[in-house]
């Protein structure tokens, strides 16, 4: 239910919380924090709607609509509106950092967004330890072929992807991988920089994807692309990415294939178009096959940039005619018979031995499982992880946890050797406290979180290391000889925000014998990449799930506790915990972000500015991040941008990898690039010139799934009346439940709040992970 603010100026002595939707505000009665006068914008609010239809969402970020809307106001772009964020220069991988891999709403390439695919352009020690997290999963496929019956991956499949399937059971196995995959070469990594080198050579993974690094091209081949690109009447800029993508051959392949030019991050199908035009003219068509290849693929990359790893056929197929393919089933049909894509149906979806097509019937048509096509990337990390959860679902008891503490987890780790455990952030202390036990009974314990701010937020005495320093050796327990991680038990808090990817990875380094417990709040946004695995593992139930009865305490936790059932309750806030800020229009509502973050809650509540996050819905529009970090900039850090649009001093957003996101800040610049001072590096970050406008942007603001897995003494979160679009209750609640001890709401969608809150679940998301749990697993009970 709802209720009308009833909060006043944090600066006011008897300030009171409400952190319900109001009706129209108005200013006289309404003034929460600032004690200032708010100028209103005399510009009227941009609608969403326009947003939602074409820009991309940010960093794959599902429940922020127009991630990408430079050119159009997205709802998500206004509601993205951050202020000044930064918990003491505290950020955490920023799962929405994935979003320069969206093209603007506007159809050009957005270079300006950090992204899942545009970080991917550096030579970097991120890049490295992505490539060395792929050889650790070689040398791990050594210990699976020990097993001595492989589990089946439940879901069949069908032409290329049965093959491949095979051909990766083959290598498992010990044997020798069918012929049509035996030339496939092993995927160049960097060495691992703590694991020791295996015993005998790595067998080579087949069809394992490339690495996620760049490749480094001669200057040749650039200038090669660059030509081909020129006389397409493509950007010169796209050169490089382009032979980064497509290699030394990148010209040739580009001359004969112009829609190849739809793999390089943010080019999108008008312009690969218009660039095959230029090039093959009467020879080019809608139907031609190299087209209806490349859109199948780039739909199902910008699927995975919004979460799915696989999407059904028939959204394939709708999808390829609104973009004028004559024959959208036999495109398909086409790109499965060629590799760019692989399709799986249920074993009686398949056609007949003879291949005669069984008479149509209605009912049974009904009654079939959607087929789905997907990205052998997506498809070979699904089954990883759905076999490797499996196997330590199946581990036996172990006494040893009998006698550790809290008792009823400890149960369920003795009971098995994989266990989910769920609650809001006061819950994390029960994971915490059975590693801390399991340490004191002689056991290898080891506590992940998603982020450096988390990290420092559980305090140096848990000994804490964030995912990505676990898989990449920089940090953490050290692994044996076969390259698993030499624990007793693995504790992995903000499990939502693990990707199918990362997962598989982790998983497949868990050894035989030790605990996984999965632990995280389920109302949270998922990850920013591709999957849905805590959720999916949850809906799955093949291993004990264990639910805090820990609230979380205070004013936030019991608005946050509220807006996870779906009520948007009116909370008493005695100490301003929760302040309502009522807004008319989304320049008023920059203006009050500004005044809370630079005023307000530094002196009413003795915040300082950078222990404050601004979150907001998405980057564009007129309350987005964009324009929250330009007005934030201007008022804490004013400076001319001479180095690519940054000052020294200003905050920061560094998207080092897909994903994975460090706030910092800049510290000065040269001939080698922006230099940054990024939370937990000892050691300055260099960004080279190119890399800046791609991978770096103001961090005062940050989306709500940027500010996933991290939290801040206080946080402001802004609502414009454009925001309506994007809000969820996942949305919601991951964006309320940011502030440690203030939460302020900047208010301007009137009862659209309320009714996200009750109403529009988070989108879901197309997986397999769930089916293939459900085929290896055996359901367990609580």
């Amino acid at each position: 239910m709802t209720a009308h603010p009833r909060g006043e100026n944090p600066d006011s002595p008897a300030a009171e919380t409400a952190p319900a939707a109001p009706a129209r505000p108005e200013r006289e009665t309404a003034g929460p924090v600032p004690t200032a006068e708010a100028v209103p914008d005399t510009d009227a609010p941009e609608t969403e709607t326009e947003a939602e239809t074409e820009a991309s969402t940010d960093a794959g970020a599902e429940g922020e609509t127009a991630v990408d809307a430079d050119a159009a106001p997205d709802a998500d772009a206004a509601s993205d509106a951050e202020a000044d964020v930064h918990a003491e220069g505290e950020g955490a991988p920023d799962t929405d950092g994935a979003e320069g891999t969206e093209p603007g709403a506007d159809g050009k390439p957005d270079g300006g967004e950090p992204g899942a695919e545009g970080t991917g352009t550096e030579v970097s020690e991120a890049a490295a330890e992505l490539a060395a997290q792929r050889e650790l999963r070689e040398r791990i496929e050594r210990r699976k072929a020990e097993r001595a019956e492989p589990i089946a991956s439940g879901t069949k499949l069908s032409g290329r992807a049965a093959d491949l399937l095979a051909a990766v059971r083959a290598v498992e196995s010990g044997g020798k991988p069918p012929a049509a995959f035996e030339a496939s070469p092993a995927p160049v990594a960097a060495p691992d920089r703590t694991a020791p080198p295996p015993a005998a050579p790595p067998r080579p993974r087949t069809g394992q994807p490339a690495p996620a690094g760049p490749r480094v091209v001669a200057p040749q081949a650039v200038a090669a692309a660059r030509a081909v690109l020129v006389e397409g009447g493509a950007p010169e800029a796209l050169a490089v990415r382009a032979a980064e993508v497509l290699g030394e051959v990148a010209g040739e392949l580009l001359r004969e294939d112009p829609w190849r030019l739809l793999t390089v991050p943010g080019v999108r199908p008008e312009q690969a178009d218009g660039f095959a035009r230029a090039l093959l003219g009467a020879e080019c068509g809608p139907g031609d096959p190299r087209r209806t290849d490349a859109l199948v693929g780039w739909l199902l990359e910008h699927a995975a940039l919004r979460g799915h790893t696989a999407l059904e056929e028939t959204a394939v197929r709708a999808a390829l005619a609104e973009r004028s393919v004559p024959d959208p089933e036999e495109a398909v049909r086409h790109a499965v018979a060629e590799g760019a894509v692989l399709d799986f149906r249920d074993e009686e979806d398949e056609e007949e031995p003879d291949g005669e097509e069984p008479e149509p019937d209605a009912e049974a048509e009904a009654g079939k499982s959607p087929v789905l096509l997907g990205l052998d990337r997506y498809a070979l990390a699904e089954e990883s992880l759905a076999d490797g959860l499996a196997r330590l679902a199946r581990s036996g008891p172990d006494p040893r946890w009998a006698r550790a503490a809290p008792p009823e987890l400890a149960r369920a780790v003795a009971a098995q050797g994989l266990v989910a455990h769920t609650g809001g952030e006061a819950a994390r202390a029960e994971p915490v406290a059975l590693a801390r036990a399991a340490r004191d009974l002689g056991l290898r314990a080891a506590v992940a979180v998603h982020s450096e701010n988390g990290r420092r937020g559980l305090g140096p005495e848990v000994g804490a290391v964030t995912v990505a320093a676990l898989l990449s050796g920089a940090d953490g327990p050290g692994r044996d000889e076969e390259g698993a991680f030499a624990l007793d038990l693995l504790v992995v808090l903000d499990a939502p925000q693990l990707d199918v990817e990362a997962a598989a990875t982790l998983v497949e380094s868990v050894p035989d014998g030790c605990r996984l417990v999965l632990s995280g709040d389920p109302h949270v946004l998922p990850s920013a990449g591709a999957g849905r695995v805590f959720g999916d593992l949850l809906a799955a139930r093949v291993c004990p799930q264990v639910v805090s009865r820990t609230p979380d305490p205070g004013p936030i936790g019991e608005l946050v506790s509220a807006v996870g059932v779906g009520e948007l309750l009116q909370v008493d806030a005695p100490g301003r915990e929760v302040v309502i800020v009522p807004v008319r229009d989304a320049g008023e509502a920059v203006h009050r972000a500004v005044q809370l973050v630079a005023d307000s809650v530094p002196r009413a509540l003795g915040v300082p500015v950078e222990q404050t996050q601004v979150i907001t819905v998405g980057h564009g529009g007129s309350a987005g991040t964009r324009a929250l970090n330009a007005a934030l900039k201007q008022r804490l850090n004013p400076g001319p941008g001479r180095f690519g649009g940054f000052d020294p001093g200003d905050r920061v957003a560094y998207a080092e990898a897909p994903g994975r996101t460090l706030q910092g800040r800049v510290v000065s610049a040269d001939a080698e690039g922006l230099h940054l001072d990024c939370e937990g590096r000892p050691e300055r970050v260099v960004v080279p010139k190119d890399r800046v406008e791609s991978a770096v942007r103001h961090g005062w603001a940050l989306t709500a799934h940027q500010a996933a897995g991290m939290r801040w003494p206080a946080a402001v979160v802004v609502l414009p009346g454009d925001a309506v679009g994007g809000l969820s209750r996942a949305w919601v609640y991951t964006a309320f439940s940011r502030g440690e001890r203030h939460l302020s709401v900047v208010h301007g969608v009137d009862q659209a709040l309320a009714r996200a809150v009750a109403e529009v679940p988070d989108q879901e998301r197309v997986t397999r992970l769930r089916g293939l749990l459900e085929a290896v697993g055996e359901p367990v009970g609580r």
